[in-house]
């Protein structure tokens, strides 16, 4: 009890404070030194365990997200199931008949005898028809055909218009129209381009 009126008695010294008596501390301090100990160990505890909680439930948060937004679009597509089971019977068919439009390699010598025909029809004298070399690209195969004919501008617009009613795809590209030698005709060059599925042959 003496020692305890010793701090009582006197004013506070820090330097009389040690863990030796630290049962003889007044009510206020040891209460005080209680308090650290407890905001020591509650700071220890967040960043030891609770901080990495937090981080678990972070990520579980995100992967629930993600998990929702998934759901909605399967829930989405299981709902409009038979519009797309229908989507797909009609893209199947368009897809058929534009291939039924490509030619196949034994079709294309036909193919340049339609052109001819096309072009005779037309009124046109046609100087040259000839296939260039294909060209590969990604999901089909581009056939060339180079044709050099002469007439007149009404003859090259009927024979437009005849390669445009083929039932087979042919684009033109690449026009060339200029006098013939005599200069009352037009010498009319253009390349044809006809194409072929790669899933045929390749």
């Amino acid at each position: 009890m003496a020692e305890a009126n010793k701090f009582k008695a006197k004013s506070l010294d820090i330097s009389e404070f040690s863990y030796q008596n630290i049962g003889m501390w007044p009510l206020q301090y040891r209460g005080l030194l209680c308090f650290v100990l407890l905001v020591v160990v509650l700071v220890a505890g967040y960043f030891f365990h609770v901080k990495d909680l937090y981080g678990t439930l972070s990520s579980v948060s995100a992967k629930e997200e993600v998990l929702r937004t998934t759901y909605k679009k399967r829930a989405f597509e299981a709902a409009n199931i038979d519009a797309y089971r229908q989507q797909m019977v009609e893209l199947k068919k368009t897809f058929g008949a534009l291939l039924a439009q490509l030619p196949g390699d034994t079709e294309v010598p036909g193919l340049l005898e339609d052109i001819t025909e096309i072009g005779y029809g037309s009124s046109l004298e046609i100087k040259t028809i000839s296939l260039q070399p294909e060209k590969s690209k990604e999901f089909y195969v581009e056939l060339p055909i180079r044709i050099v004919a002469e007439g007149g501008y009404h003859d090259v617009g009927t024979f437009v218009s005849g390669i445009a009613g083929l039932p087979r795809i042919v684009t033109l590209h690449d026009f060339s129209i200029k006098l013939s030698r005599n200069q009352n005709r037009q010498v009319f060059e253009v390349k044809a381009k006809t194409y072929r599925y790669k899933g045929q042959d390749d």
